[in-house]
């Protein structure tokens, strides 16, 4: 059985696409399409998130007639839609619908600088609604993704460590 009352955080999925104020709206576009993402959000040279540009962006920049010198900058939409993770996913549905958005972030404050650290989209939406089982979104969620991730870190620390002659951490 499925269990019903999932919060954002055990959907989301951790690590963000980003992109520079000066990336070409080209290269945004393949990075899109590539890594099947909705959106990237534009940090600035501090690290900080200031738009995101998603698919919606980039089909209007595309009507446009200097559309190859475009960068995110020049098409971005202002300011990251965020939602809190301890919310259920229903009330984030329903923040999406209100507010158009098929995208939405976790945001981490930290240094006074705040960038994205998860990201929820209407493809999380669509894989709870289409799962029969938990089990099917076993490789959903923050839980999950922030294990794989850190297994593969600490084993390239500990390859990358051998290769200096350090001891290995036994």
């Amino acid at each position: 059985a499925m269990t019903e009352r999932l919060l954002v955080r055990d959907l989301m999925s951790v690590g963000v696409a980003t992109c520079a104020p000066d990336t070409p709206i080209i290269e945004i576009a393949r990075l899109l399409l590539e890594k099947k993402l909705e959106a990237v959000v534009v940090l600035n040279e501090d690290g900080h998130a200031v738009g995101v540009v998603s698919q919606k962006e980039l089909a209007q920049a595309y009507t446009r007639d200097n559309r190859q010198e475009l960068t995110a900058e020049a098409v971005m939409r202002d300011g990251v839609p965020s939602v809190p993770p301890d919310i259920p996913l229903t009330a984030a549905a329903q923040i999406m619908q209100d507010q158009g958005l098929r995208v939405v972030y976790l945001m981490h404050h930290a240094g006074g600088i705040t960038y994205p650290a998860a990201v929820l989209s209407y493809q999380h939406l669509l894989r709870h609604l289409a799962a029969r089982s938990d089990e099917e979104l076993n490789d959903l969620g923050i839980k999950a993704a922030r294990q794989a991730p850190l297994d593969e870190f600490i084993q390239k620390r500990d390859a990358a460590r051998k290769r200096a002659g350090f001891p290995g951490q036994e």
